[in-house]
């Protein structure tokens, strides 16, 4: 093999910013690092061995993407680690708990693992490629490297979870803990490859799939804490539960609405005893619509105020206590309300009728929207960034609304939805399930999500804005009109916007950083260290071909909490 195929762009700022991130790591968590150390081996070895031989050919990715095993791997693992480095900065001077500090470290090592079991997984499926059998113990004993890493990674898991507890829970639960989310990763991650086929490369399929069964095992471990099974010693806030419950409730309402479907199609075939073509007819339609909107009436009304109510002592019902929260306590929200309002209006409006007369390019139309998120969430994050992580909530929950009324073509607005978001769709995106609106909004919000509680970075809120809403709209429009230099022969991004993306990004936060001063924010971060962070992100931009509105806001948010 050629050294040119076993290092390209991608994965050179990749080890770069494992590099930044692992240096950073005080001796407390050198397992924590250690681990990541072979995950990400573990990865490389694994990726360079897949794309030399083409055999995950068989999986239904992304066309035209490279497989990404390597960032997608490491990207949530190395963010967790590095907000782990933050907090334990947080209880040198008490601002923590011991037992928030035990948990972060479970759920790094539940992410860890389940990045590990999902290689084993790929390891199986290339040997299922070239031998029918598809057996994992033939390949094991084939590669002992592999043995090798995957020995030493569970020993390190082992040790920092029996020397390093600060929770009550004991090790042995933990342990289930971990690998029990690393199995349903494995479950999952060929669900969403089934389901949605060619609509993710196998780096993105592995960050969505952490992500999920990181929410869900959250939630779960925080329910059975609540119900007095075992003691987490950590809490939430009220608008962190109202979050999580909306998003719980629109992710399993697909579910819901499916089971409720299969009920009424087996109870009618009962009741007639004839196979009723649903499907096909316009009663089967308003009929499966009826159903949607009974499930999401159920769903917002009676489920999620349930578990909300059960997690926390809201006084009042949950809708209730958002609408006093949203309106009644500060006019400020009021007034930030009716300027989202306008904005939203004024853009939708301005952009669709811009895009049906085709004299601006797809992907400098979609570069404005960011822009306007950047008009949106930047004044609401300074003066109401409470609000702001419940705007986000309601935000995401309507967007997979809307995603479902479009795939699902429910009456009357699901066709109304895919003609609108078809003008704005590129070659990431497929009739099956759009990603563009979701990465934008979740690459928006997580950092502002994962920076709520202690954050001595305030900075690190605005790295998913910064870095999309600025970054990548200003490398995007720079490169395409001026770009003369490409970074590869195959690719389109050139030298000259990924230095305009990365000089509008710092020139951004310098504005930002006195202005934070200003409102009483004590900025503790170097000029230095906000560089690299600026610069790392900027590279990877240019060098990945990963949907970078799902990545860079990470990797700029990990660098900025370092």
């Amino acid at each position: 093999m050629k050294a040119a195929s076993l290092c390209n762009g991608e994965r050179a700022v990749v080890l770069l910013y494992l590099s930044a991130i692992v240096l950073s790591a005080p001796v407390s968590l050198l397992l924590e690092a250690g681990g990541l150390c072979i995950l990400a081996f573990g990865a490389l070895l694994l990726e360079i061995a897949s794309e030399s031989s083409n055999s995950l050919n068989c999986l239904k990715t992304r066309l035209g993407a490279s497989t990404g095993i390597l960032v997608g791997t490491v990207t949530l693992p190395a963010v967790m680690l590095s907000r782990l480095i933050q907090m334990l900065r947080a209880l040198y001077i008490q601002a923590v708990t011991p037992e928030e500090i035990g948990y972060m470290k479970i759920q790094y090592w539940a992410v860890s693992v389940s990045c590990i079991c999902m290689l084993i997984f790929l390891c199986g499926v290339r040997m299922g490629s070239s031998n029918k059998k598809n057996l994992f113990g033939m390949f094991l004993l084939q590669d002992t490297k592999y043995i090798f890493l995957l020995v030493s990674y569970a020993a390190l898991c082992l040790i920092s979870l029996v020397t390093k507890s600060y929770s009550d829970v004991h090790v042995a639960l933990k342990l289930t803990w971990i690998f029990f989310q690393g199995a349903a990763s494995v479950k999952l991650i060929q669900h969403i490859l089934n389901t949605f086929p060619f609509c993710a490369s196998i780096g993105e399929a592995f960050l969505a799939t952490c992500g999920l069964v990181l929410f869900f095992s959250d939630m779960t471990a925080f329910t059975l804490s609540k119900l007095s099974f075992f003691q987490l010693g950590i809490g939430k806030s009220e608008i962190s539960i109202i979050v999580q419950g909306l998003l719980l409730g629109f992710l399993l309402l697909p579910l819901f609405v499916k089971f409720l479907l299969q009920f009424g199609n087996r109870l009618m075939r009962q009741i007639q005893s004839t196979d009723l073509e649903c499907e096909q007819s316009t009663s089967g339609v308003v009929g499966r619509s009826t159903v949607f909107y009974v499930s999401l009436g159920i769903v917002l009304i009676l489920f999620v105020p349930a578990w909300m109510l059960l997690v926390h002592d809201f006084g009042m019902h949950p809708v209730i206590w958002m609408l006093c929260f949203a309106f009644k306590g500060s006019q400020d929200r009021i007034l930030l309300c009716l300027y989202w309002v306008v904005i939203i209006c004024l853009s939708v409006v301005y952009f669709y009728n811009v895009s049906k007369s085709k004299k601006v390019e797809r992907i400098l139309l979609r570069k404005y929207y960011h822009l306007v998120a950047v008009a949106m969430f930047v004044p609401a994050l300074i003066f109401q960034p409470s609000f702001l992580d419940l705007s986000f909530g309601v935000a995401l929950s309507g967007f997979l609304a809307l995603e479902i009324i479009r795939v699902w073509q429910i009456w009357p607005l699901g066709h109304l939805v895919h003609k609108f978001m078809n003008a704005f769709t590129d070659h990431r995106d497929s009739d099956i399930f759009i990603v563009s609106h979701f990465s934008l909004l979740l690459g928006c919000a997580i950092p502002k999500w994962m920076s709520s509680g202690f954050n001595d970075r305030p900075l690190a809120p605005f790295a998913g804005i910064l870095s999309l809403g600025i970054g990548d709209t200003m490398a995007s429009v720079v490169g395409h009109k001026y770009g003369v230099l490409r970074w590869s022969k195959t690719g389109k991004k050139t030298l000259e916007g990924t230095a305009a993306g990365i000089m509008s990004v710092f020139m951004a936060c310098s504005v930002l950083i006195p202005f934070l001063a200003s409102k009483g924010f004590i900025l503790s971060q170097h000029w230095f260290s906000l560089l690299v962070a600026v610069g790392i992100s900027g590279l990877l931009e240019a060098n990945t071909v990963q949907l970078d509105n799902a990545f860079i806001p990470l990797v700029f948010y990990s660098l900025l909490c370092l």
